[in-house]
Formats: C-alpha cells, sequence, structure tokens
C-alpha cells in the first residue's frame, strides 16, 4: 500500500512538473513566435512607407537611333610646281634705295681717301691735291686782277664741298665762306687722274652754290675743285676730293 501510495505520489508530482515545463516552453516559443511577426509586421509598415515616400521616376527609354552609313571618297589634290616653292620678287624700291646706298657710301669712301691723300705730297701714283679750306690765297689763272682794284683784306675758300648723284653725273654742291666782302664768285674746275693741270669748266656768281658735271666714262678717277674768286684776283680753294669716272 505505502508503494502504490508512493507512486502515485511520484506521477503526480512528475506530470505537473512536466506540465509546468511544457507550459512554459510553450509560453517562450509563443512570445518568441509573437516577437517575429510584430518585427516583420513593423519591417513590412516601415518598408512600405519608405516606399510611398520616395518615388522614383521612371527612366524613358528612348528608341535606338540608326544612322545612314557615310561613306568618304578622297578626292587627290595636284599643287603644281610653280606654287610648291613660292618666288618672292624683291621690291624695285628696296632695290634701288640698296644701290643709292652703296654708290653714296663708295663716294663718301673716295671723298675720305682723297682727303686723306691731299696732305701727302710723297703719293706719286695720284696727282697731289690741292690745299684745304685753309690755304693761302692764290692768283686766279682764269683772270688778271684790274689795276685800280682795292685788295681784299680777308679771303676764304668755300665749305662743306660735296658731290650728290644726279641723273647723267654728279651736282656739285659747297656752302658760301664767311669772308664775302669782295667776294665776285666760284671757280669750279676738274682734273684727271693722269694729269697734273687743273682745268675750269665754270666759274658762277657769288649767289650760286651748285654746278652740274656730267658723266663721260666709268674708266679712271676724276678730282674736283671749287675756289673763291675774289675782285682783286685772290682764290682759296676748298678740300679737293676725287669720284671713279671722267666727268665733263
Amino acid at each position: 500500500v505505502v508503494k502504490k501510495t508512493a507512486k502515485r505520489a511520484v506521477k503526480k508530482t512528475a506530470k505537473r512538473a512536466v506540465k509546468k515545463t511544457a507550459k512554459r516552453v510553450v509560453k517562450k516559443t509563443a512570445k518568441k513566435s509573437v516577437a517575429k511577426k510584430t518585427a516583420k509586421r513593423v519591417v513590412k509598415k516601415t518598408a512600405k512607407k519608405s516606399a510611398s515616400r520616395i518615388s522614383i521616376p521612371a527612366v524613358p527609354v528612348r528608341a535606338a537611333r540608326t544612322f545612314a552609313p557615310i561613306s568618304f571618297t578622297a578626292t587627290p589634290v595636284v599643287i603644281p610646281a610653280s606654287a610648291a616653292k613660292p618666288v618672292v620678287k624683291p621690291k624695285q624700291g628696296t632695290s634701288n634705295r640698296m644701290m643709292l646706298a652703296i654708290i653714296v657710301g663708295i663716294a663718301l669712301l673716295a671723298i675720305i681717301v682723297w682727303s686723306k691723300s691731299s696732305g701727302n705730297d710723297n703719293d706719286g701714283a695720284a696727282p697731289a691735291p690741292s690745299t684745304s679750306a685753309s690755304a693761302e690765297p692764290s692768283e686766279s689763272a682764269s683772270a688778271e686782277p684790274s689795276e685800280s682794284a682795292a685788295a681784299v683784306a680777308s679771303v676764304e675758300a668755300p665749305s662743306k664741298f660735296v658731290a650728290l648723284k644726279s641723273a647723267d653725273g654728279l651736282t656739285l654742291r659747297w656752302i658760301a665762306p664767311m669772308a664775302i666782302d669782295g667776294l665776285t664768285g666760284y671757280n669750279v674746275e676738274i682734273r684727271a687722274g693722269g694729269s697734273v693741270d687743273w682745268t675750269i669748266i665754270a666759274t658762277v656768281p657769288a649767289d650760286q652754290l651748285t654746278q652740274s658735271v656730267t658723266k663721260s666714262s666709268d674708266s679712271g678717277w676724276t678730282q674736283f675743285r671749287v675756289s673763291s674768286v675774289y675782285s682783286d684776283g685772290q682764290t682759296a680753294s676748298a678740300t679737293v676730293f676725287g669720284i671713279p669716272g671722267e666727268f665733263a
């Protein structure tokens, strides 16, 4: 009897313990499933709300355009031989200026050479030039002074005696002296390269300060001299210079 009673008590106790344990497990499982369902619902609601707030516009898809094929044909370009190397013609004005500059340079060089040689009496190749602008007055070769002419106190040679190129030769130019009392004019003289004597080619009045000479040949040299002529027959010669060629 005692054993049966004890067994029954144990069985009841065990059943109760099993039931309590099962209830606890069921409750826990139910709670977990409810929590999962609740979380899923919350996630779905949140996703729906965010989807409803953010609207992504539909991107229109354009139909692909088709282009007709383009064909290119190369056309050969023929360049004429004359156009390959352009010929630059010199300007006429530039060449004329260059020629004039060269001629003027030669003339200036000749003037400097002959001016330096004017003081050298030992040069046997060229004739000795006449005295410079400060030379002592000499008696005129063209005319004898009159017996009644009064003596001139001061005589002076022309200054800055130069030659400028002209169409048919040269134009000789000079500046009048400061001593003009008794000045009657000027003697323009030339001398060939191999000659000793001067030749008067013109006697001009005191107010004429230029004289033209004509070039007759390109050979040889010609020296030029201009002298002041005074009323008493005295003369004063400017510095002599030479130019290539023959002039008259």
